[in-house]
C-alpha cells in the first residue's frame, strides 16, 4: 500500500476530495422509498371500501411520533410496531379517508398494522352504508411534513386496476370510476419517477461512478452510458411486461456484485475504451433492479407502454445528470495533481484518487452484497 502512505502527504487534498465524491453519492440502498406511500383500494358491493396503505418505517416514525424503524438494521421492529399500532392506525384513519357527498366521512373499522421489512402496512375497512353520493378517497399522508410527498393509488383488483398519483396539489380521487390520468400526466409522472429512482438509487450511482473513474475523454463515457442504457432498457421492459422475471433475492446481490467488480477492476486496468462491454453485460442485471422499483410504483394498464418508455427516459436523464456532475470533479482532480507536479505539466488522473474512490465503492458494494445475502433477516 505504498500509494496510501504517499497520499497521506502531498496528495491528501486529492484523496479527501475523492472520498467526499464517493460518500456523498453512495449511501445505503433502500426498498421502500422515502416520501412515497402506496394505497390499494377495493370498493365492495356492500358499499364498504378496503384500503391498504404502505410506507417506509422511518416515514411512519416521522408522522406518527413512533420509534418502530431500526436505523441500524434498516428494518421495522415487530415489538415496537405492536406497541405503536394504535398511534399509527389513528394517523392513517385521519389522513387517508373515504368520503361521500359534501365530505361526509365513512366509518373506519379496526386497522390491522403489520411490518413489511423496512415498511409498515395498514389495512382498514371503511363502512360507507348510509353515506350519500359518489365515494372519494382523500390522502394527506406525509404532506404536512414533506410537501413533495406522493402517494401511488391503485383502485380495483388485478390488471383492471386503475391508478392515480396523489400529491399536495391533488389529494383526492373518485372511487366510482377507474382513474385514468391523461397521457401527458402519465409521461410527466414516470419521467420524474425514473429520475428520482436514479438519484436515490445509491447502488446504481456507485456503479456509474466506478465505471468512469479512469475516463478523461467524452467518447468513452458516451459509449459506457449508452451501452448501460440499452441493456437495462431491455430487461426493464421484459420484466415490467411480465415476459421475463428474476427474483429480487438474485437480482439485488448480483447488482452489488457488479459494483464490487467494476470498482476492483480500477486497480488492475485503466483501459476505459472497452469498458462499455462489461457495462453492457451488467446493464441487463441492473434493468431487473429498475423493474422492481417500477413495479412498486405501479404501471397504469391504460397507458402501459408510454409509462414504461417515460420511466426509461427518466432513468437516462438521471444518469446523464450524474455523469455530468462527476466528470468535472474528476477533471478538477487532474488539474490539481498536474499543478503540484509542474505548472506546465499536462493534466493526468491521480491514481491515488481513483484508488481511494474505488476502495470506498468496493466496501459499500461488499456491504450491500452481505446485507442482501447472509445478513438478510
Amino acid at each position: 500500500m505504498v500509494w496510501f502512505r504517499h497520499c497521506l502527504g502531498q496528495d491528501a487534498v486529492a484523496v479527501l476530495l475523492a472520498a467526499v465524491l464517493a460518500t456523498a453519492s453512495c449511501g445505503s440502498a433502500e426498498a421502500h422509498q422515502i416520501n412515497l406511500s402506496q394505497a390499494r383500494i377495493v370498493v365492495n358491493p356492500d358499499r364498504t371500501v378496503d384500503v391498504e396503505l404502505a410506507m417506509k418505517g422511518s416515514d411512519v416514525d416521522r408522522v406518527a411520533a413512533t420509534r418502530v424503524y431500526d436505523e441500524r438494521t434498516g428494518l421495522v421492529r415487530p415489538r415496537a410496531l405492536a406497541a405503536a399500532a394504535p398511534a399509527i392506525a389513528a394517523y392513517f384513519t385521519t389522513h387517508a379517508v373515504v368520503l361521500g357527498a359534501k365530505d361526509a366521512l365513512c366509518r373506519p373499522g379496526r386497522s390491522a398494522i403489520a411490518s413489511d421489512q423496512d415498511g409498515v402496512v395498514a389495512r382498514t375497512r371503511w363502512d360507507c352504508a348510509g353515506i350519500p353520493g359518489k365515494l372519494r378517497y382523500r390522502s394527506t399522508v406525509l404532506i404536512r411534513l414533506s410537501p413533495d410527498a406522493r402517494q401511488v393509488v391503485l383502485i380495483g383488483r388485478g390488471k383492471s386496476a386503475g391508478q392515480d398519483l396523489l400529491d399536495a396539489r391533488h389529494t383526492a380521487v373518485a372511487l366510482a370510476e377507474t382513474a385514468r390520468p391523461s397521457l401527458l400526466r402519465v409521461i410527466g409522472r414516470f419521467v420524474a419517477a425514473g429520475m428520482e429512482h436514479i438519484f436515490i438509487g445509491y447502488d446504481h450511482i456507485c456503479f456509474l461512478i466506478a465505471i468512469i473513474l479512469w475516463s478523461r475523454r467524452l467518447w468513452p463515457v458516451i459509449k459506457i452510458v449508452t451501452a448501460f442504457t440499452v441493456a437495462h432498457s431491455v430487461t426493464l421492459s421484459l420484466a415490467s411486461l411480465g415476459v421475463l422475471r428474476i427474483p429480487s433475492s438474485i437480482v439485488e446481490p448480483a447488482i452489488a456484485g457488479s459494483i464490487v467488480y467494476v470498482a476492483l477492476e480500477n486497480f488492475f486496468s485503466r483501459d476505459v475504451e472497452k469498458r462499455w462491454r462489461i457495462t453492457f453485460a451488467f446493464g441487463f442485471i441492473h434493468g431487473f433492479g429498475f423493474a422492481g422499483a417500477l413495479q412498486e410504483f405501479g404501471l397504469p394498464r391504460s397507458a402501459l407502454l408510454p409509462a414504461l418508455a417515460s420511466f426509461n427516459i427518466g432513468v437516462e436523464i438521471g444518469q446523464i445528470a450524474i455523469v455530468s456532475l462527476v466528470m468535472p470533479l474528476l477533471l478538477v482532480l487532474d488539474r490539481m495533481f498536474a499543478g503540484r507536479l509542474r505548472p506546465v505539466a499536462p493534466p493526468r488522473r491521480p491514481a491515488q484518487a481513483v484508488y481511494a474512490i474505488s476502495a470506498i465503492i468496493v466496501a459499500l458494494g461488499s456491504y450491500w452484497f452481505l446485507e442482501r445475502t447472509v445478513l438478510q433477516v
